[in-house]
């Protein structure tokens, strides 16, 4: 199997291209990518299957040869920023439970912001 390195990779698109290790450049769209993987970052060293399609060489298969580094990882926000974003967190929540004590629910649109905000928070801290 033909190795090389991702050239680039646009999610949003859903594809890229591959510099192969004998030189050539292949088409990578998304659907050649495994199962549960959404994007690829750039000179990630990858291990394909190509066939000839339309417009030249194109990627049918793709595996990772180095552990994927995680995006989320990468994205992750400085922990003096979570700091803040986390005493922010406390404060809203205290004076929701500051409501709840008093019997009132927090409103539809503002249970739902603030539902978000959480599982936002969750994947910070979890990454």
């Amino acid at each position: 199997m033909p190795t090389g390195k991702v050239r680039f990779f646009d999610e949003e698109k859903g594809y890229g291209f591959i510099d192969s290790d004998e030189g050539a450049q292949v088409f990578l769209h998304a659907s050649a990518l495994p199962d549960g993987v959404t994007t690829v970052r750039k000179n990630a060293r990858v291990e394909f299957s190509v066939a000839d399609g339309r417009k030249g060489p194109q990627v049918l298969s793709l595996r990772f040869l180095d552990a994927p580094v995680s995006l989320a990882k990468l994205s992750r926000k400085p922990a003096d920023d979570l700091a803040i974003i986390t005493e922010d967190t406390i404060a809203l929540l205290d004076n929701i439970n500051n409501g709840l004590k008093h019997g009132r629910h927090p409103e539809g649109a503002s249970a739902r912001k603030i539902a978000a905000l959480l599982r936002k928070l969750a994947d910070e801290l979890e990454a």
